[in-house]
């Protein structure tokens, strides 16, 4: 399974904003550490906060912060809000079609890989994600 590259600047902004546990930040501040176009992170950063990962405001003090605790902030959760369709072939959605759907075994295969992939990453905080924090903090050039 493939994540978007929204879900995936989904997971760099909330990485960014785990290490930076003195305040809030800006998206060009996120976008120039990374890379990353200004534009897609406003998008981003628009629907972390509505789905409440995020705190932004704007004007004097603004920015945005984590709006929960990084180990309250459940990876899969993240995965399963970020990601559109988790459908790994056709026959996984409801107007699928497919010739062999009534008897095929793959669906149920990749149905299992897919609670599997999932099960894994609910084990996982964005704290553990912070855990290099040294190491991370020397790549975006911040104190650890």
């Amino acid at each position: 399974m493939k994540l978007t590259r929204f879900t995936d600047y989904s997971l760099r902004v909330l990485i960014y904003l785990g290490m930076k546990e003195d305040g809030r930040v800006t998206i060009r501040e996120i976008s120039e550490a990374y890379g990353i176009s200004r534009n897609h992170l406003m998008k981003v950063v628009s629907l972390l906060t509505r789905m409440e990962y995020l705190d932004a405001r704007r004007g004097p003090g603004g920015g945005i912060a984590l709006a929960r605790s990084p180990s309250e902030i459940v990876i899969a959760d993240v995965i399963r809000d970020m990601e559109d369709d988790l459908n790994l072939v056709e026959c996984f959605c409801e107007d699928g079609s497919c010739l062999i759907k009534p008897m095929c075994v793959l669906k149920s295969a990749l149905n299992k890989a897919l609670k599997a992939y999932l099960d894994t990453l609910e084990q996982y905080t964005l704290s553990d994600l912070l855990k290099p924090k040294t190491q991370l903090a020397q790549v975006f050039g911040m104190t650890a």
